[in-house]
Protein backbone atom coordinates (compact mmCIF):
# COMPACT_ATOMS: atom_id res chain seq x y z
CA UNK A 1 0.00 0.00 0.00
CA UNK A 2 1.30 3.52 -1.24
CA UNK A 3 1.96 6.20 1.83
CA UNK A 4 -0.95 8.36 -0.11
CA UNK A 5 -3.37 5.54 0.46
CA UNK A 6 -2.67 5.15 3.89
CA UNK A 7 -2.27 8.83 4.84
CA UNK A 8 -5.97 8.97 2.97
CA UNK A 9 -7.52 5.90 5.00
CA UNK A 10 -6.58 6.91 8.37
CA UNK A 11 -7.80 10.65 7.95
CA UNK A 12 -11.46 8.88 7.08
CA UNK A 13 -10.86 7.03 9.85
CA UNK A 14 -10.51 9.51 12.06
CA UNK A 15 -12.88 11.73 10.34
CA UNK A 16 -15.27 9.47 10.84
CA UNK A 17 -14.10 8.65 15.02
CA UNK A 18 -14.95 12.61 14.82
CA UNK A 19 -18.24 12.58 13.46
CA UNK A 20 -19.14 9.83 15.99
CA UNK A 21 -17.92 11.56 18.98
CA UNK A 22 -20.32 14.30 18.22
CA UNK A 23 -22.68 12.26 18.47
CA UNK A 24 -21.75 10.78 22.00
CA UNK A 25 -21.27 13.41 23.36
CA UNK A 26 -24.37 15.71 22.83
CA UNK A 27 -26.11 12.16 24.43
CA UNK A 28 -24.07 11.90 27.39
CA UNK A 29 -25.55 13.08 30.35
CA UNK A 30 -22.72 12.00 33.05
CA UNK A 31 -20.88 15.25 32.99
CA UNK A 32 -17.49 13.30 34.07
CA UNK A 33 -17.81 10.71 31.06
CA UNK A 34 -18.55 13.73 28.32
CA UNK A 35 -15.37 15.89 29.37
CA UNK A 36 -13.78 12.59 28.82
CA UNK A 37 -14.93 11.81 25.69
CA UNK A 38 -14.41 15.62 24.74
CA UNK A 39 -10.63 15.44 26.11
CA UNK A 40 -10.39 12.28 23.44
CA UNK A 41 -12.13 14.16 20.67
CA UNK A 42 -9.71 17.28 21.13
CA UNK A 43 -6.87 14.94 20.75
CA UNK A 44 -8.23 13.16 17.84
CA UNK A 45 -8.54 16.37 16.33
CA UNK A 46 -5.30 17.79 16.61
CA UNK A 47 -4.29 14.15 15.21
CA UNK A 48 -5.96 14.58 12.07
CA UNK A 49 -5.02 18.49 11.94
CA UNK A 50 -1.34 17.53 12.08
CA UNK A 51 -2.11 14.21 9.46
CA UNK A 52 -3.72 16.67 7.12
CA UNK A 53 -0.91 19.62 7.03
CA UNK A 54 1.60 16.46 6.47
CA UNK A 55 -0.69 15.39 3.56
CA UNK A 56 -0.91 18.73 2.00
CA UNK A 57 2.86 19.04 2.18
CA UNK A 58 3.44 15.98 0.44
CA UNK A 59 0.64 16.76 -2.45
CA UNK A 60 -1.13 13.80 -1.04
CA UNK A 61 -4.48 16.30 -0.28
CA UNK A 62 -5.60 19.55 -2.30
CA UNK A 63 -7.61 21.65 -0.22
CA UNK A 64 -10.87 23.43 -1.64
CA UNK A 65 -10.46 26.48 -2.99
CA UNK A 66 -11.18 29.08 -0.62
CA UNK A 67 -14.90 30.32 -0.71
CA UNK A 68 -15.53 34.33 -1.70
CA UNK A 69 -15.48 36.51 1.12
CA UNK A 70 -18.83 37.76 -0.53
CA UNK A 71 -20.84 34.09 -0.15
CA UNK A 72 -19.08 33.81 3.60
CA UNK A 73 -20.52 36.60 4.35
CA UNK A 74 -23.69 36.19 3.00
CA UNK A 75 -24.04 33.02 4.80
CA UNK A 76 -23.26 34.39 8.05
CA UNK A 77 -26.27 36.91 7.35
CA UNK A 78 -28.16 34.14 6.43
CA UNK A 79 -27.52 31.85 9.32
CA UNK A 80 -27.68 34.98 12.13
CA UNK A 81 -31.13 35.89 10.66
CA UNK A 82 -32.49 32.46 11.14
CA UNK A 83 -31.16 32.23 14.71
CA UNK A 84 -32.19 35.70 15.30
CA UNK A 85 -35.63 35.19 13.81
CA UNK A 86 -35.85 31.98 16.25
CA UNK A 87 -37.43 30.28 13.27
CA UNK A 88 -37.80 26.45 13.65
CA UNK A 89 -35.42 24.44 12.42
CA UNK A 90 -36.83 20.62 12.71
CA UNK A 91 -37.31 19.21 9.31
CA UNK A 92 -35.95 22.69 7.57
CA UNK A 93 -34.33 21.43 4.10
CA UNK A 94 -31.16 23.86 4.33
CA UNK A 95 -30.24 23.05 0.26
CA UNK A 96 -33.44 24.87 -0.26
CA UNK A 97 -35.09 28.29 0.43
CA UNK A 98 -31.93 30.71 -0.13
CA UNK A 99 -29.75 28.64 1.73
CA UNK A 100 -27.69 26.47 -0.82
CA UNK A 101 -24.43 26.00 1.02
CA UNK A 102 -23.53 22.94 -0.73
CA UNK A 103 -20.91 24.93 -3.11
CA UNK A 104 -19.32 27.32 -1.06
CA UNK A 105 -16.13 25.62 -0.08
CA UNK A 106 -13.24 26.62 2.86
CA UNK A 107 -16.30 27.85 5.20
CA UNK A 108 -16.95 25.36 7.19
CA UNK A 109 -20.29 24.92 5.53
CA UNK A 110 -19.92 22.55 3.11
CA UNK A 111 -22.98 20.78 3.63
CA UNK A 112 -23.96 20.07 0.24
CA UNK A 113 -24.32 16.23 0.84
CA UNK A 114 -27.63 16.32 3.31
CA UNK A 115 -30.37 17.42 2.07
CA UNK A 116 -32.21 18.03 5.61
CA UNK A 117 -30.76 18.84 8.96
CA UNK A 118 -33.27 17.70 11.64
CA UNK A 119 -32.24 19.72 14.95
Amino acid sequence: MREKDMVNDVLSMVNSSLTGYASVISQTSNQQLRQTIQQIRNHDEQFQYDLYKLAEQKGFYQPAQQADPKDIQQIKTQLSGDMAGGSEMTGRNVTGGGMNMGGVSGTGAEIGSRSRMDW
